[in-house]
């Protein structure tokens, strides 16, 4: 198959005649290949280090900041799905970004959490899925912290003091830190100084290092500096912290500059100012709050000043201004903001205690009590009003308080031996002594109409059915005077005596005694509790009803959808099953086939599923079949799509040596591919294969492509049973490859692509085709990659191209090969030495030398390396090295060819050295070579004593196996002639095909 470079080119049919034959000579054929999956895991990004740990885990180093880019490669047919996923401390962190489904893990500016060890598992169904790991390991150093700590003994018998000094280094790292102490700019070592020692605790396990100053001496007050050091791994740059310490140095001490607590009004602004009174270095200030609360959002902070404008009540509560030096502990005060106010008014009646009546009557006790929150607590005042007039405490009416201290405050007054009189409205008036917030005022009328609350159910309403999506409505109706709130909860079953059980934390306040509930599910279905509450009424055992929410809903079926692939002529039977529904009586089912019914039932009390057959299948059965399974709340549908599309081939990865050299500026391709379940449909006739040039900017698949020839393209071009579709700037080429006889589960089919523009990527598409018509279409992306070993069975350059068959010059070398030819080459001033022309004979022809002019000097070298080849599986095969060179002149120097071969370090090996004047004629060498791991070739061109010694090379070959003996010179003149023939000879056959066909 042949593509040509640029989107502009038109495939004429002689060009449409060779494409066809090229791509049927290699037929198709094949053989079983499903196999489980394999993986590999190696890096792609950069790393510090990667190395191999116990059972072949390895250990990826890398800095924090920088990417971590992983590639887990696997192999297996069909195509394994690829999931990463983290593990850290043995749990498994279920999170999305780092559980990719792709074969990449990447994550950018990677810090020291997202260190560990990284799971990639594959699997394709084809036994137990291949799980490999790889540790993490990120390093890191911070910033070194120095804390200095005194301890004073007094020794009595002396009369003096000894002051020992530590002064602790810690810095957070990984690997672990390596500490240097200085003072000034003397080095301090264990032993050197008889005042000092230099000691880790055990407990920090190497996190800290801790200078201990003996007896302080007048030497001892210098300047220090902690030098924090992970030995330059990762190139991590050593980090240091200075501390001064003078006969100054003490821990800091603060002071708050206000009252505590402080008490302020809502609206007011707080500032709250805290200072250092000693400390040296000079403390720095800040303010906080306790358990790690937030500020509040207005406040300024500036030093140890905190401004709170426009307090309220939310911004009151604790307060604590901290100093630090980094000298002793850090000094810390408190003080409390408390803002005025008053909230969370209730009251209750309470009857006579005595007597077992809820009922307030005439010449028995009845007590009112009302009850505030204030703060500050210790301002709360009380006063009663009867009708509007102050009411004093009395024999009979008794007026108490709560502590003050106490919160929330509570006032009671005592009605003994309740007279006719006595009835009427009392009010309870709550307000704070300084004010600052406005009085509250709670109301209770005491009469002979004031009764304890009842509760009860509307008839017909303690069993509510509904639907979900509904809105309810809950009701209990409350009497009494005062009318109190309903508090409504929903009770769930316990395996206790009791039956249910009431959550108070989830109770609602209803004050008319409904509870709506909007868009009711199912799992809003249970028992509901509504009562009477204790506060703003009676103070007597609460009254209490049940209602029942039963909340109906269609039957749940499985599976809502499913695709069914069958062959004509075949039986089959579609199976819709009942998982749950409410309720779950009187239930009909109903086929269809799009909108023609099929048959219709209903369930026994027993059944769970509803199956429909089909005896042999013909074109109108292929189509869309429903059940609806229904009840009195509606229906579920399971939806069973039949089609005899056929399933999309399963692209194989594995192949050996799928991309090779055709010519120097095409490649060619072997795409295989197995068909995914073959006998599950009718017969495969053909696929319809689809190619197109990929842009170089040619995002990920994610989505399939035009399945249609002219369907959405704005232009189609058929040339002999070719389409080209236009689709902007995009090209399809299109053919059908026929299959002869039928395709068994797990054969491998072939076909080559060839002449594929280099250095182009291309998108194919495989779709398969059976008497149905088109099934799903499998795409992939063909990748030019340089000639890898032993994938590729052969690499040839001549150097014809610019891109040097992707050889590359060394960076260490003295200077550069040159990419030249006769017909370009200047020879003015060494007439005497370098090819006339490449080693076919063509003055037009490329080859590389080394021009050995002025400035060269004798024994400069140029390198020129060839691409990477990998080894894979076949370490210690052997490779014939192969190519030409020219060594003309009176100064020529020396050839050599190096193997270099990737390991922990590359390493170099000569394999061939040819010196000094050869003649004017090109040379064949050839070498057998066995590297054991990834390799290179590196050929070394030395320039000798003067100008007359350039030295060419030209057609590198790298081949499987032992090196041969060459072909005779004159096979290679015939070449440029068997191009010619190939091409009229496709030509000829094609036409005697179609001759035939005629």
């Amino acid at each position: 198959m042949s593509w040509f470079r640029g989107e502009d080119v038109k495939m004429g049919p002689l060009l449409a005649l060779v494409w066809l034959v090229s791509g049927f000579v290699h037929g198709v054929h094949g053989q079983g290949v499903y196999a489980p999956p394999t993986v590999r895991i190696v890096h792609s990004g950069p790393a510090c280090s990667v190395e191999e740990e116990r059972h072949n885990e390895r250990v990826y180093t890398i800095r924090e900041g920088e990417t971590l880019e992983v590639l887990c490669l696997v192999t297996g047919h069909p195509r394994p799905q690829v999931r990463w996923t983290k593990t850290a401390g043995g749990a498994s962190e279920r999170q999305g970004e780092s559980s990719p489904h792709n074969e990449t893990l990447k994550i950018e500016n990677i810090d020291r959490h997202q260190g560990g060890r990284y799971y990639c598992k594959a699997d394709n169904g084809m036994g137990s899925p291949a799980i490999r790991s790889i540790r993490v390991d990120v390093y890191f150093l911070d910033d070194p912290l120095i804390t200095v700590h005194q301890s004073v003994g007094d020794a009595k018998e002396l009369f003096y003091f000894e002051r020992t000094v530590f002064l602790r280094c810690v810095a957070t790292s990984n690997p672990p830190v390596h500490y240097t102490w200085r003072r000034g700019r003397e080095v301090l070592s264990q032993g050197v100084d008889a005042g000092v020692d230099i000691y880790e605790p055990f407990f920090t396990q190497g996190e800290t290092k801790i200078l201990k100053l003996k007896n302080l001496r007048p030497q001892d007050y210098a300047n220090y500096t902690c030098i924090a050091s992970v030995r330059n791994v990762c190139a991590i740059a050593d980090k240091s912290a200075h501390f001064s310490l003078n006969n100054r140095t003490a821990p800091p001490s603060i002071k708050l500059l206000l009252d505590d607590p402080l008490v302020v009004n809502p609206g007011e602004t707080v500032t709250l100012v805290c200072v250092a009174s000693s400390g040296t270095p000079p403390p720095t200030l800040h303010w906080v709050r306790p358990g790690g609360e937030d500020l509040p959002k207005r406040s300024v902070m500036k030093g140890g000043t905190l401004t709170i404008p426009t307090v309220t009540v939310e911004d009151g509560g604790a307060y604590s201004c901290v100093a630090s030096n980094n000298v002793g502990n850090a000094a810390r005060k408190s003080t409390n903001i408390l803002v005025r106010g008053l909230r969370k008014a209730r009251f209750w009646i309470t009857p006579d205690p005595y007597h077992n009546d809820d009922n307030i009557q005439i010449g028995r006790e009845v007590k009112i009590s009302c009850q505030v929150e204030a703060t500050p607590p210790e301002e709360l005042q009380f006063g009663w009003l009867k009708n509007g007039r102050p009411l004093r405490s009395s024999e009979r009416m008794v007026i108490t308080h709560t502590d003050a201290e106490v919160s929330p405050g509570v006032t009671n007054l005592d009605i003994i031996d309740l007279k006719f009189t006595d009835f009427g409205t009392y009010t309870c008036v709550a307000s704070l002594r300084d004010g600052g917030s406005p009085e509250i005022s709670i109301d209770v009328n005491i009469s002979s109409t004031t009764v304890p609350p009842e509760l009860s159910v509307p008839r017909g309403r303690s069993h509510i059915i509904a639907q979900e999506g509904d809105t309810v409505e809950l009701q209990c109706l409350v009497s009494g005077k005062p009318k109190p709130i309903v508090l409504w909860s929903r009770l769930e079953e316990t395996p206790a005596a009791t039956p249910y059980a009431a959550d108070a934390s989830t109770q609602t306040e209803s004050y008319d005694g409904v509870l709506r509930l909007g868009n009711v599910t199912r799992e809003m279905g249970g028992t509901y509790c509504c009562q009477t509450s204790q506060y703003n009424g009676f103070n007597v055992k609460p009254r209490q009803a049940l209602i029942q929410l039963v909340v109906q809903f269609p039957p749940v079926v499985e599976p809502a959808f499913s695709e069914v692939r069958q062959a004509l002529g075949r039986a089959f039977s579609l199976t819709c099953r009942l998982l749950r529904a409410h309720p779950a009586r009187l239930l009909r089912y109903e086929w269809k086939l799009g909108s023609r019914l099929l048959t219709v039932g209903q369930f026994d009390d027993d059944q769970d599923d509803t199956h429909y057959h089909v005896r042999a299948l013909n074109r109108e059965g292929y189509g869309e079949y429903t059940c609806d399974i229904s009840n009195e709340a509606g229906a579920g549908r399971c939806t069973f799509l039949v089609t005899g599309k056929a399933y999309p081939p399963e692209l194989y990865y594995d192949t050996q040596g799928a991309l090779w050299q055709n010519q120097p500026q095409a490649y060619g391709f072997k795409l295989q591919w197995t068909q995914m379940e073959p006998s599950g449909v009718d017969r495969i006739l053909a696929y319809r294969l689809g190619i197109r040039q990929v842009p170089p900017c040619f995002p990920q698949v994610t989505s399939p492509f035009l399945q249609e020839v002219g369907g959405a393209c704005t232009k189609v071009l058929c040339v002999m049973c070719m389409c080209v579709c236009e689709v902007g700037q995009s090209r399809w080429w299109e053919q059908e490859i026929t299959m002869e006889g039928s395709i068994h589960k797990g054969e491998l089919l072939t076909y080559n692509l060839t002449e594929l523009v280099k250095p182009e990527s291309y998108l194919v598409r495989l779709t398969p085709i059976t008497r149905y018509g088109e099934g799903d279409a499998t795409e992939r992306i063909i990748a030019y990659s340089p000639p890898v070993n032993p994938h590729l069975r052969e690499f040839q350059c001549g150097f014809e191209e610019e891109a040097l068959c992707l050889f590359s010059q060394d960076k260490s070398d003295d200077f550069d090969w040159t990419r030249h030819s006769a017909a370009s080459r200047d020879t003015k001033y060494t007439p005497n030495t370098g090819p006339s022309a490449d080693h076919g004979g063509s003055k037009q022809g490329f080859y590389m030398y080394i021009e050995t002019s002025r400035p060269r000097l004798e024994g400069d070298k140029a390198r020129l390396l060839s691409p990477s080849f990998n080894m894979g599986s076949r370490s210690g095969a052997t490779y014939c090295l192969a190519f030409y060179y020219h060594m003309y002149g009176k100064h020529i120097g020396a050839l050599n060819v190096l193997l270099r071969q990737k390991g922990q370090t590359a390493t170099d090996a000569s394999v061939w050295s040819q010196s000094g004047n050869q003649g004017d004629r090109w040379r064949r060498a050839a070498i057998s070579i066995r590297p054991t791991a990834a390799f290179q070739v590196v050929m070394e061109g030395v320039r000798g004593a003067g100008i007359e010694g350039d030295i060419a090379i030209d057609d590198v070959t790298i081949e499987e196996g032992e090196c041969k003996d060459p072909p005779p010179n004159n096979l290679r003149s015939l070449a440029p002639l068997c191009s010619p023939c190939l091409w009229w000879l496709g030509i000829t056959l094609s036409l005697i095909l179609i001759g035939r066909q005629r």
